[in-house]
């Protein structure tokens, strides 16, 4: 016979008593897909720089006299690290620090767009040369004026922020990694650019934090503007009645005319209606009478003088 003592019959009842711990619940996860936009605030984002594509191209044949197109063709996000290698070693890159954070925002200009813009620029057509060089001092002052217009159309667009963009030197590629933290993603609002018979690109380049406080602003500001409006009343019964169009007759009754007298009418007769003037004939309103009244003349027009109210009429039981 096996025998089991008291502390194994603890052991045993403590262990009966404790609960069992759930199973972990373990999943996969890709970095790389970590922090993506949602499709939510793509849209936003698109919509509200397909605005600020259209202030800029209004501004743009303003300044420099010309036609042109610009739209937002594409929305992309990216590693810092890898945007670098997306970029060609002639573009134009300026970088504009924000007021309202401890970051920067980069804007860049194809290398086929910088030429014919310094034509334009310069009172040329804007032909595009075909050349691809590294720019020169000159060419950058050159280029800044459309530096700044381009900054102060996304000052517009951003007012909800209240916030102030400054634009710096033209950089490098190489100097991209001074500008954004390697380990930070970046936000691409592609824009495409028709000037002339030439085609490229301009692309606003937002740290994704400085893409959520903006995102963040947009929605208090929405929910602002919808909290402030206020619906309008709705008409009641009453006045929707009142401007409702219906028939008014005033005329006599009970009056007695000749046969012979009504058969031998022609235009232009008059058929006494053998009645005194003093009559009361009735108001009626789509036949229902409602008062006495007198046939009277109002200045040029004929009128109806009400004297006694009818008593109400009584309602047709089904």
């Amino acid at each position: 016979m096996m025998q089991v003592s008291e502390s194994d019959q603890a052991t045993s009842t403590a262990k009966d008593t404790v609960p069992q711990a759930k199973p972990r619940s373990i999943h996969s996860c890709n970095f790389r897909y970590a922090g993506r936009l949602s499709n939510e605030n793509a849209r936003t984002l698109t919509a509200l720089h397909d605005k600020f594509a259209l202030s800029v191209t209004t501004s743009l044949e303003l300044y420099l006299g010309v036609s042109l197109r610009l739209k937002l063709g594409a929305l992309e996000q990216v590693a810092a690290a890898e945007y670098p290698s997306r970029t060609s070693p002639n573009c134009y890159l300026v970088p504009c620090s924000l007021n309202v954070m401890e970051t920067n925002i980069m804007l860049e200009m194809d290398d086929e767009l910088i030429f014919p813009m310094i034509d334009v620029l310069l009172g040329g057509a804007g032909t595009a040369s075909g050349e691809s060089r590294e720019l020169t001092e000159i060419d950058e002052e050159i280029l800044q004026s459309v530096t700044v217009l381009i900054v102060k159309e996304l000052e517009r667009s951003w007012r909800s922020l209240n916030m102030s963009l400054t634009p710096s030197r033209c950089i490098k590629p190489a100097a991209i990694p001074q500008v954004f933290q390697a380990n930070e993603k970046l936000v691409l609002l592609i824009f495409e650019m028709t000037l002339g018979e030439t085609n490229g690109a301009i692309t606003i380049v937002l740290p994704t934090s400085f893409v959520g406080f903006l995102l963040r602003h947009l929605q208090v500001a929405q929910s602002k503007k919808i909290s402030s409006l206020r619906p309008l009343r709705s008409p009641t019964l009453r006045e929707r009645i009142l401007d409702c169009d219906i028939n008014v007759a005033a005329d006599m009754t009970q009056m007695r005319v000749l046969v012979k007298d009504l058969v031998g009418l022609k235009p232009g007769m008059i058929l006494k209606m053998n009645a005194p003037v003093k009559r009361p004939g009735r108001l009626t309103v789509d036949g229902v009478q409602i008062f006495e009244a007198l046939l009277v003349r109002n200045g040029t027009r004929k009128a109806a003088q009400l004297s006694v109210r009818s008593q109400e009429p009584a309602l047709e039981k089904e």
